[in-house]
């Protein structure tokens, strides 16, 4: 850093300082303009604005000043390389939160292959008025090329380029550990992180957490389980075992993943139209949860599969089923193995995606159905891989020939992203709201409730039918909140902070044939999924391992939905942004109402993390 800038300071006249200062001030307008209109950073003060205008401009000052290092015939042109990917750093992460609503990260980067790279998903993500990112580079090569580009005049006095760097770079840091205390230790929290730090600081700072999970494994010792296992104990113990404790003991155990389906689908009409008329019907003969939420970060179907197995949080960056494929789990389908369990996973996609045929492997499944064991043509596929209905059709004989009892999951790929479907499949007409992705959502999921139809159809007919349970649940939202305006169009409301919380409610419905339909009200989340699947079937879940669901079916202690960002949500408040919502009547209320939730919040996000970047379960067991 000294050898750059006391370069800077050694002329008077300099060409090379003009193209820094612009670079750095084209870069921090961008950051800027992003944090307002695609961002959305939600800034709550006065104090936190200047202070992420301040390190944005500071970390634009700290990453362009490495051009300074080259030799000076090469200098500008280092200075516009620099430019261009730190501008391309920007656009990707535009892409991304459009989807995800998340910032990128190492993990993430590293995943780009595992989970298939560039998809028709990344082009729907792009919009034309993208290309505004890359204006300042075009004049700049224009400019440069042309010798347009003025020099300028700096003091003689010595090193006063190094300071004013040097200032921009520490003086908003300290600033920023003054007005939000402890940020560094919210890294589930990215939002706050990036409103701390800014962008391309928040960048170096996820480079020093993946460094440092890294070789939290490998020096791990197994010291801290007694303190998670003391404490996983504890919840455990505050149970009480439901009246339907035990009621589908020793049946099958279906679970469907409903790709990408959010529960306000269910009784929506279109056009006059059903959009789920089978699961309309379902849940009226099933055990419904109305208030169950999705919990997933940036591994999407992957973490809902974590999840759901072993009843752990997912990380805030990348996936379980990448980053820690290798650890020793005691997973949903190892622990139903030890009562004489087989376990098979169905899907119509490369065995590959998301890295599913390793980690299956460490989750101890007995047998993965991928597209390989599928009939897949042109026709009969779409988007990411074969369409729901020959999906069904297919695996039925699969699912007959399993040895009884089993626990066998299917996930379905039609109502993914970006929710292509051919014509001909088609059972509703589209809406004609303003964004055609919110369109075609819709028909999807009316084709996604059609092959569910279909495979409870067929499988009726069949003995597993009366021998099994079925869980099906959505495993994330659909629409990201980058579509709230003409998903609020649909809905017939103003989407508002609080109900973006509430739109990661999904289905879950269980149905146990022979037993009446119930509406069961608990506030839960994916992590209380397996824990309910226990009660049902007679087992325990404080008996197995270290896990932080419990069941839904018992709903005599103060139930928590802990999100992976910190955002949390009981019966009576949702805790998100900073600012603590009633329910019953959606406006603020006192912060005093959220906190006594918060040290459970981080405690069991922060415990969760140890688990995994410790392999502690390793230690546990033993």
């Amino acid at each position: 850093m000294k050898k750059m800038l006391v370069t800077v300071n050694g002329e008077n006249q300099n060409h090379d300082v003009t193209i820094y200062m612009a670079t750095v001030f084209f870069l921090w307008l961008k950051m800027c303009a992003l944090y307002i209109w695609v961002f959305h950073i939600n800034i709550q003060s006065i104090e936190e604005s200047i202070i992420l205008a301040a390190t944005s401009l500071g970390s634009a000052a700290l990453l362009v000043g490495f051009g300074f290092l080259f030799r000076k015939s090469a200098r500008m042109k280092a200075f516009l390389t620099i430019h261009f990917l730190l501008t391309a750093l920007l656009f990707g992460n535009v892409l991304y939160y459009r989807f995800y609503i998340d910032f990128i990260t190492v993990p993430v980067l590293l995943q780009f292959q595992n989970v298939g790279g560039l998809s028709q998903s990344t082009v729907e993500l792009i919009k034309y008025y993208d290309l505004l990112l890359f204006i300042d580079s075009v004049v700049l090569i224009i400019l440069l090329k042309k010798k347009l580009i003025p020099a300028i005049s700096l003091p003689a006095r010595k090193n006063i380029g190094t300071k004013i760097v040097l200032m921009l770079i520490t003086v908003p840091l300290l600033a920023s550990v003054i007005v939000n205390p402890g940020f560094w230790n919210k890294s589930y929290d990215k939002e706050m992180i990036v409103k701390s730090l800014g962008l391309y600081h928040y960048h170096l700072f996820d480079i020093y957490l993946y460094s440092k999970a890294s070789v939290k494994g490998v020096l791990a010792d197994g010291e801290e389980i007694t303190e998670i296992s003391n404490y996983v104990e504890k919840k455990q113990n505050k149970i009480v075992r439901s009246d339907l404790h035990g009621v589908a003991k020793g049946k099958n155990v279906i679970v469907v993943f409903l790709e990408s389906t959010q529960a306000f689908v269910l009784d929506k009409h279109i056009n006059q139209e059903e959009v789920t008329p089978f699961l309309n019907k379902l849940k009226a003969n099933s055990l419904y949860f109305p208030n169950f939420y999705h919990q997933t970060a940036q591994g999407k179907t992957s973490d809902a599969e974590f999840i759901l197995d072993n009843s752990l949080y997912p990380l805030a960056g990348g996936s379980v089923f990448v980053r820690k494929p290798k650890n020793e789990y005691d997973s949903l389908p190892k622990i139903l193995k030890r009562s004489g369990y087989y376990s098979a996973s169905f899907h119509g996609n490369n065995a590959q995606f998301w890295n599913r045929s390793v980690m299956y492997e460490a989750l101890g499944y007995d047998r993965f159905f991928s597209e390989s064991d599928y009939n897949v043509t042109e026709e009969n596929s779409i988007n990411y891989g074969l369409k729901d209905l020959p999906f069904f059709e297919q695996s039925l004989p699969y699912l007959s020939s399993l040895p009884q009892p089993f626990y066998a999951k299917f996930l379905t790929l039609t109502n993914h992203f970006p929710f292509l479907l051919d014509p001909e499949d088609q059972l509703i007409s589209e809406m004609d709201a303003e964004q055609g992705l919110v369109n075609r959502y819709f028909t999807t999921v009316r084709y996604e409730d059609e092959a569910i139809k279909s495979f409870f159809d067929q499988i009726k007919d069949t003995e597993l039918y009366k021998n099994s349970i079925f869980v099906l649940f959505g495993d994330h939202y659909g629409i990201s909140k980058s579509y709230n305006d003409e998903l609020g169009e649909v809905l017939g409301k103003e989407i508002t902070v609080k109900d973006q919380v509430e739109l990661q409610k999904v289905p879950l419905i269980i149905h146990i044939p022979g037993l009446e339909g119930r509406v069961i009200n608990s506030v839960g989340g994916q992590i209380d999924l397996r824990a309910t699947i226990f009660d049902l079937l007679g087992m325990e879940e404080k008996e197995n391992s270290l896990s932080f669901g419990t069941s839904l079916l018992s709903d005599n202690h103060n139930r928590l939905v802990v999100f992976r960002d910190g955002t949390f949500t009981t019966d009576q408040y949702i805790f998100t942004e900073g600012t603590c919502y009633s329910k019953k009547t959606s406006k603020k209320v006192k912060r005093n109402k959220c906190s006594p939730y918060f040290n459970q919040v981080q405690t069991e996000l922060n415990y969760s993390d140890q688990i995994i970047y410790g392999d502690l379960i390793r230690f546990f067991k033993n």
